[in-house]
């Protein structure tokens, strides 16, 4: 009986003590004016985020490209989140707690759908692969082998050193029949491959070719294209006018192409975020962007920032996007099935 009556009384006692202690936040929050003025530069940080992840396209690339360079790496701006929040939380801040509502709710309208849904389906009639080699690579053959492990039907290689084509070719003629090279790229498959030809992208040399592919449901133009590589400069900014002069001239050649089936696999140097490559996917639909499982960063492999490394298509649809494992290469290989 003492000890019923001890639990009730603490059981009793529970509900005005939580009750008193919302009393005396709210009271706070009434009229402590100091947590409200603590926090406005941080508050104003949360607005600043906010704008620039809305209004990203607007930015402008006139001084070192930097709209470009912000469209590149966007999804990372959710770090500053947490950041600004662990701020807000030390300066005991209410104003710059409820400021960071609007930094995130952007965020996972932007890419809440790519971190938290799977959109990947079964089946489809075809699987492709690409993959930046590496002209470095210390293994052609291990690395062919890893990709070709992947059951791709078509696999796309970029960066192919002419001095190691034959390694490539070799570790990849078992399971590949058909096949092309063009420049420093190449494209095997396990259908037919006629009317190989380079595609001119404004370098001098050829990165960029395309192909018909006989598959058993029918043909596909497949383009294989490698962009030329940007940088970053403290005294240049993002560097990136060559690469965007190629992306118009690939946006052009695929726009001009009359197969209504048409896959591009390749390293654009570039995201889909990334307002230069316009020309080629204001055409095209990402495969990860339509079917993928996460961000699919593929770059740099040691630890992936951006997906720098696409597989688009236009007249097919999308069923599933994923990255392979690591090879000694410093891009992921990146795969994708799609049905028509």
């Amino acid at each position: 009986m003492v000890q019923a009556y001890r639990t009730d009384t603490e059981d009793a006692d529970a509900g005005p003590r939580h009750s008193s202690r919302f009393q005396a936040l709210r009271h706070r929050l009434a009229n402590d004016r100091s947590i409200w003025r603590r926090g406005i530069l941080l508050a104003l940080c949360s607005v600043l985020l906010t704008v620039v992840m809305v209004f990203h396209s607007d930015i402008p690339n006139a001084i070192g490209n930097t709209g470009s360079l912000i469209e590149t790496f966007l999804p990372w701006f959710g770090l500053l989140v947490p950041v600004l929040l662990l701020l807000g939380l030390v300066r005991r801040s209410a104003t710059a707690l409820i400021a960071l509502v609007l930094p995130v709710a952007v965020w996972l309208n932007l890419f809440g759908g790519l971190l938290f849904a799977d959109k990947s389906g079964t089946g489809g009639n075809l699987t492709v692969a690409t993959h930046n080699v590496n002209a470095g690579n210390p293994d052609p053959a291990g690395t062919a082998q890893q990709v070709a492990g992947s059951g791709a039907d078509i696999v796309a290689l970029q960066e192919l050193p002419s001095g190691k084509v034959g390694a490539y070719e070799k570790a990849l003629a078992d399971h590949y029949p058909h096949h092309s090279v063009q420049g420093t790229v190449g494209l095997w498959s396990k259908y037919p491959v006629s009317d190989s030809k380079p595609v001119g992208i404004k370098l001098g040399w050829t990165r960029a070719m395309r192909a018909t592919v006989t598959t058993p449901e029918g043909a596909v133009k497949v383009y294989v294209a490698h962009l030329p590589s940007v940088r970053v400069k403290l005294n240049a900014g993002f560097t990136a006018n060559q690469r965007d002069d190629s992306a118009d001239a690939l946006g052009e050649a695929i726009a001009d192409e009359p197969l209504e089936r048409v896959v591009l696999l390749g390293d654009l140097n570039g995201t889909m975020n990334d307002r230069s490559l316009h020309a080629v996917t204001s055409q095209m639909r990402s495969t990860q962007g339509a079917a993928g499982d996460g961000f699919g960063f593929s770059w740099p492999a040691s630890f992936p920032m951006a997906r720098i490394d696409q597989i688009m298509v236009r007249g097919v649809e999308p069923l599933a996007s994923w990255t392979l494992p690591a090879t000694d290469s410093d891009h992921l290989p990146i795969a994708a099935r799609v049905q028509w």
